[in-house]
């Protein structure tokens, strides 16, 4: 029983979020009944959009997150220091030490979507995710949240992020729907065609 509830805690999110862990999911709660305690739903979900595009912006940070080899000493003043030097609200920054303490860090990706689609939720909207090859600019966001709003008819909260393997194209997800136009998944699509052929 013990090891089948680990395993079950420990999965991980998908690197799109699809799928949020009960650890994960857990630990966004706690964080945004506390934001909402203190009237801090705004400050924490920028604080957390922020890290989240720190964390998709370099490699080695999210390596840190994932990697068992850092004590939890060492992941706990190493993800202060990136809290503090960030500008952190208070709140986040002991949600984040707290996440490090009890060695956690490898969730943190999950607890940052779920806490956006709780966040989401409370205000009534749907939460998207548009991953692109190249980075969005303002226009071609707002562009994108206004389509996803017509076909969906709620106010979108959408978080954008890159994935250079895509080659090409965008992935939208919308709750649990995913709208894959990416140029990687039509070339993999074509090699399976043609190996049947």
């Amino acid at each position: 029983m013990a090891a089948s509830t680990a395993s079950t805690e420990n999965a991980q999110t998908s690197a799109g979020g699809g799928v949020v862990s009960g650890i994960a999911a857990r630990y966004a709660d706690a964080l945004f009944e506390l934001a909402l305690e203190g009237g801090a739903l705004d400050s924490v979900a920028a604080d957390l959009k922020g890290l989240r595009a720190a964390i998709d912006a370099s490699p080695d940070f999210k390596k840190f997150l994932s990697s068992p080899v850092y004590g939890a000493d060492e992941q706990e003043r190493a993800i202060s220091a990136i809290a503090e030097k960030a500008g952190l609200s208070a709140l986040t920054r002991n949600f984040v030490s707290l996440v490090a303490k009890n060695r956690r860090l490898f969730a943190l990706e999950g607890m940052i979507v779920a806490f956006a689609q709780r966040l989401a939720a409370h205000r009534g909207e749907v939460s998207a995710e548009a991953i692109s090859a190249a980075a969005l600019n303002d226009d071609q966001t707002k562009r994108l949240r206004s389509e996803i709003e017509t076909i969906v008819g709620k106010a979108v909260n959408l978080s954008t992020r890159v994935d250079p393997d895509l080659l090409g194209g965008l992935i939208v997800k919308v709750g649990s729907t995913m709208i894959d136009s990416s140029l990687r998944t039509k070339l993999n699509r074509l090699k399976s065609v043609m190996k049947e052929a």
